[in-house]
């Protein structure tokens, strides 16, 4: 874990999460989804499976996305005009479509016991939200399929009409829908996108490592990198958090 140190300890008033990488790990989520995926594209023809998998830069030996993957950090909309080009017959718009039904159903593995650590951060009076460059869609499916949906008093994806990260605005419109100052709100994810949107909105930034990328990539963005979401309410109530 990286430390970082901050000039004073930090008064919160709200905290938006992004979903993948952040309320569920990526890898476990996210790989078996893309692997069954381009399987079911592929239809059984291995030169196609491939031609996706680089496309996606996806390893189809070790099931798992290349950091390096523009499908990552991506909206729906920017991975299925990715796999579009290993499929040339295929619509966008269909593709997307599909894509957004079965990341609706996709596994999910929580890092750290959703309720119990979001009930802990309501307790303290904090007002939370989810931003995700997937779809709203997806979101809610999967906040839902969890049992904490009911926590968020804002929900967004890249197709809920405030834009898509790294674009600070649909982070700065959970700031205004709950009247929040954005300097005593926090932005937690797993991603460059998540922390450049999170700076660029006047926002306090927390990194997790339940993402694919390392820390050393994202502490330059952050106030703090954390393992997980389950270590922010130590962080809360101190200056640094201790390697």
């Amino acid at each position: 874990m990286v430390t970082v140190r901050i000039g004073a300890r930090m008064e919160l008033d709200g905290i938006l999460f992004d979903k993948d990488g952040t309320l569920f790990d990526f890898g476990a989520t996210w790989n078996i989804w893309a692997a069954d995926l381009i399987h079911e594209l592929a239809d059984g023809n291995a030169g196609v499976a491939k031609r996706i998998a680089l496309a996606a830069d996806f390893d189809l030996v070790r099931e798992e996305f290349h950091p390096s993957s523009p499908i990552i950090a991506g909206t729906n909309r920017e991975a299925a005009e990715c796999i579009a080009r290993a499929l040339p017959d295929r619509d966008v718009e269909e593709l997307e479509s599909l894509m957004t039904l079965r990341a609706a159903a996709a596994p999910l593995a929580p890092p750290v016991d959703l309720g119990p650590f979001l009930d802990g951060l309501l307790t303290r009076g904090l007002k939370l939200g989810v931003m995700t460059n997937d779809s709203e869609y997806a979101a809610r499916a999967h906040l839902n399929s969890a049992g904490i949906l009911q926590r968020f008093l804002y929900i967004a994806g890249f197709d809920s009409g405030h834009g898509a990260k790294p674009a600070p605005g649909p982070l700065l419109a959970f700031a205004r829908l709950l009247d929040l100052r954005p300097d005593r709100v926090a932005m937690v994810g797993d991603s460059t996108h998540d922390l450049i949107a999170g700076r660029a909105a006047g926002m306090a930034t927390i990194a997790v490592l339940t993402g694919p990328a390392r820390a050393e990539e994202l502490a330059p963005f952050a106030d703090v990198v954390l393992p997980d979401i389950g270590h922010i309410p130590d962080w809360l109530g101190r200056e640094t958090v201790p390697q």
